[in-house]
């Protein structure tokens, strides 16, 4: 397995190997030993996995999750193609606003570990592409946030070719500046316990 860590403080991009037969292929996107090695850092342990099935166009996020709880994810596409992109949305953290992009597909089969407090958004590249998730904890819907993925200030790569399908949710999202001064924000120094509680449980 490779993995890269991203321009985004503490996330990380994971590609694993696969083996190929005459039946198909075979691959593992979530090692956690691996992940061990190379970071110094546990993944979290599981609390729900859930997965997402998008028509071309659309566009999921950005979102994060109120600290406390927080949230960690490792997401990958297990069919079809999309484009990930990961945005820091800590207050504090050293690369707070700052963003970075990653394809999913079924060449490379990449994966990414998104740490507590990080937002993320994916646009759809084609039908039925399914986004698995691997999250920390359980899904709450009061405790979900969004921040506007057309921010003119983070000036997302956002696909030209079609016009975005968005929730009402997202369409209607605050900026990044709005949302830190609404105080909704995760705080760094919070998400970062939270992250070392589970590596010392």
């Amino acid at each position: 397995m490779q993995i890269r860590e991203l321009k985004v403080e503490g996330a990380y991009e994971l590609t694993p190997q696969s083996f190929h037969d005459h039946r198909g292929l075979f691959l593992s996107p979530y090692q956690q030993e691996l992940f061990l090695d190379h970071t110094g850092h546990r993944l979290f342990p599981v609390a729900q996995c859930s997965l997402s099935r998008s028509h071309r166009a659309v566009a999921r996020g950005i979102h994060f999750t109120a600290t406390p709880p927080g949230m960690a994810k490792f997401v990958y596409s297990a069919q079809g193609r999309a484009l990930d992109i990961i945005v820091d949305t800590r207050v504090g953290a050293p690369t707070y606003g700052q963003w970075d992009s990653v394809l999913l597909d079924q060449r490379d089969f990449r994966a990414l570990y998104l740490p507590v407090g990080v937002g993320h958004l994916f646009v759809s590249l084609a039908d039925d592409t399914v986004v698995c998730y691997l999250l920390s904890t359980e899904y709450v819907p009061a405790n979900e946030l969004a921040i506007s993925p057309t921010d003119p200030r983070l000036r997302l790569p956002l696909p030209t070719e079609f016009d975005l399908v968005l929730s009402e949710r997202d369409r209607t999202a605050p900026t990044l500046d709005e949302a830190e001064r609404a105080g909704i924000l995760p705080d760094y120094a919070a998400c970062r316990q939270l992250s070392l509680a589970w590596e010392a449980a």
